[in-house]
């Protein structure tokens, strides 16, 4: 039977494309590592990868050995988190994806009362792009994900947080800067500022600057929201900016101007998402209402 080392080991190879580079991930000597894979192949009657090539390649068969053994890895990983939640509530370790719009925004607000809460609880972030954490979280990488329930994530069960709104950022002098509130209708003809591929908030922007008959500036993708903010505070351009962004001090510093959208205002939702087979659902649940503080909007439906 194969066992649950030999099954790390095999996508610890496949993670780092050699077999020295996954002995030493997994902390064990590359000869041990390299007898426990052939082990396996013999026990399985089949060869999982093609030596002799840098980065090391699946074989047709071995890609669905691997497939099958990361579904493995996780349900013996969900089975230790059952046992530790049913033991004591929100401790031990919590990993927590968190997409780049939101991280630097909520979780500075958010961390201390979770900690003052829950001081067993050992939380772990890792921040990336949505698509990079779904496909971490199905991987078994992640336990837990914080990012905007619009985009798309399958079928991995979610619960809203709370609404972000987006306000339209302008430079001084702007034909905009000084109405009160802006209308999706007015940002026709205008050329915004939008993040690079990969970002949820980028389509999100896309879709409302469709409607409004606004154009992408074409030379131009910032990475961070840090940096819409300053090429619009220099006149390049305007740009989205959702409601958390916009309340950190760096923005408000910025030599910019903040105008709100009437209604319907457009927003993105702020939510948990995890695996369905996650037998954490409850203790999720508990750590949403850290999360959500009582002078933050509900979230649209």
């Amino acid at each position: 039977m194969p066992t649950i080392r030999q099954l790390e080991y095999i996508t610890a190879v496949d993670d780092q494309g050699t077999f020295q580079a996954a002995a030493d991930s997994c902390h064990v000597s590359q000869p041990g590592l390299s007898a426990q894979v052939r082990q396996l192949e013999e026990t399985l009657d089949l060869r999982i990868f093609e030596r002799g090539r840098k980065p090391i390649l699946l074989t047709p068969r071995g890609r669905e050995i691997i497939r099958r053994a990361r579904a493995v890895l996780t349900a013996v990983e969900e089975l230790k988190e059952s046992a530790r939640s049913s033991s004591e509530t929100l401790s031990g370790e919590l990993r927590l994806g968190v997409i780049p719009t939101v991280a630097p925004y909520l979780l500075p607000d958010v961390l201390p009362p979770v900690r003052r809460a829950y001081p067993a609880l050992q939380l772990e972030f890792h921040e990336a792009e949505t698509a990079e954490l779904v496909d971490a979280l199905d991987r078994g990488e992640l336990d837990l994900l914080l990012l905007a329930l619009e985009a798309p994530l399958g079928d991995l069960q979610t619960r809203p947080l709370f609404g972000d709104d987006f306000l339209l950022a302008v430079p001084p002098g702007h034909r905009l800067a000084e109405r009160k509130r802006v209308r999706e209708s007015d940002l026709a003809g205008e050329e915004i500022l939008l993040l690079e591929d990969g970002h949820c908030l980028r389509s999100q922007a896309l879709a409302i600057c469709s409607r409004a008959g606004a154009s992408e500036l074409g030379d131009f993708r910032a990475s961070s929201l840090a940096t819409l903010i300053s090429m619009v505070a220099g006149g390049a351009g305007v740009t989205l900016l959702p409601a958390m962004a916009a309340r950190r001090r760096a923005t408000l510093d910025a030599d910019l101007r903040l105008v709100p959208f009437g209604k319907p205002v457009p927003a993105r939702t702020i939510g948990f998402a995890w695996r369905t087979t996650s037998p954490r659902e409850e203790e999720f649940d508990e750590l949403a209402r850290l999360f959500l503080p009582p002078e933050r909007p509900k979230p649209r439906r």
